[in-house]
C-alpha cells in the first residue's frame, strides 16, 4: 500500500480490535468453566451473554467514531513530532525503560483524571455510564461515554506523543508493544477474576482486578490504573485491597 499514513491506520486499528476482543475471549470463557468459579470476585453476579453483547456493541461503536479517528491521526501526528518507523528496531532493553515510563505516566493521569470523574456533576454527566456494571468483565474495559474515552486515551496515546515531541526517539514498534501491554491490563483488571498467580502477588504495588473490582461495586476509591501507590499516598484505597494498617484507622474513625 502505497499511502503509509493508510496503511499505518489500518495496521493499528485492525491490531487494537483484534487484541481488545481476542483478550476478553478467555474471559468469557472462564464464565462458563465451573473450575473458574471460585475464582469470580464477585460470584454472585456473572455476566449474561445478552449483558455482555449490549456491552460490546456500544464498544463497537466508540471504537468507530471515537477511537478510529485518534488512531488516524496517531501515525502523522507522532511522525511529526520524531516517530521512527524504520529498521533496525529498538534494542529490548530500550523498550521496556520507554514502557516502564509510559505506565508510570499514564498510572498518573488516569488516577487524578478518573478521580475527576468522581466529582458528582463530571459522574453524572460523564462516567455514569462506566459504572453501569457494577460487577465488571473484560467487555466493558471501554464501555465509557465518548468524553470519558478522549480524556483517559490521552494518557495512552497523548502522553507518547508527548514523549517523541521531547526526545525525538520512540520507535512505532515500542508504540504497539505499550498499547499491547496497556489493553491487557485494562481488560485484566477489569475480567472480575482474582487468581494465586495474579502479578499483584508478585508485585505487590501493581492493581490487578481485586483493587479495580472494588472500584465498581463501591463507586469510590481505587482510581489508579496499574498501580496502587498513587491510591495509597492520597488515601484512596478502597475495600479488602486497603492496606490493613490504614483500613484499621478507617473502622476507628
Amino acid at each position: 500500500m502505497q499511502n503509509d499514513v493508510l496503511a499505518t491506520g489500518i495496521m493499528s486499528f485492525a491490531m487494537h480490535e483484534i487484541v481488545y476482543f481476542g483478550r476478553c475471549i478467555p474471559w468469557m470463557m472462564f464464565d462458563y468453566i465451573p473450575a473458574f468459579n471460585k475464582y469470580k470476585i464477585q460470584g454472585q453476579k456473572m455476566p449474561t451473554l445478552a449483558e455482555q453483547w449490549a456491552c460490546a456493541r456500544l464498544v463497537l461503536l466508540s471504537h468507530f467514531t471515537v477511537e478510529l479517528p485518534q488512531i488516524w491521526l496517531f501515525h502523522p501526528l507522532a511522525q511529526f513530532c520524531g516517530l521512527s518507523t524504520s529498521v533496525p528496531f529498538p534494542p529490548w532493553w530500550k523498550m521496556a525503560y520507554q514502557i516502564a515510563i509510559f505506565f508510570v505516566l499514564e498510572d498518573t493521569w488516569h488516577y487524578w483524571f478518573h478521580r475527576a470523574l468522581h466529582t458528582p456533576t463530571l459522574y453524572k454527566k460523564i462516567h455514569k455510564l462506566h459504572h453501569q456494571y457494577s460487577a465488571p468483565f473484560g467487555v466493558a474495559a471501554e464501555y465509557a461515554s465518548p468524553i470519558e474515552t478522549m480524556i483517559l486515551a490521552f494518557g495512552a496515546v497523548g502522553i507518547p506523543v508527548i514523549y517523541t515531541a521531547i526526545t525525538k526517539d520512540l520507535h512505532i514498534l515500542t508504540m504497539y508493544v505499550w498499547i499491547i501491554l496497556r489493553l491487557f491490563q485494562a481488560i485484566d483488571a477489569h475480567s472480575g477474576y482474582e487468581f494465586p498467580w495474579s502479578l499483584h502477588h508478585f508485585l505487590p504495588f501493581w492493581a490487578g482486578a481485586d483493587h479495580h473490582d472494588v472500584h465498581h461495586e463501591k463507586f469510590l476509591g481505587n482510581y489508579a490504573s496499574s498501580f496502587r501507590w498513587w491510591d495509597y499516598v492520597m488515601d484512596t484505597e478502597a475495600g479488602s485491597v486497603c492496606n490493613p494498617k490504614k483500613r484499621e484507622e478507617k473502622k476507628v474513625q
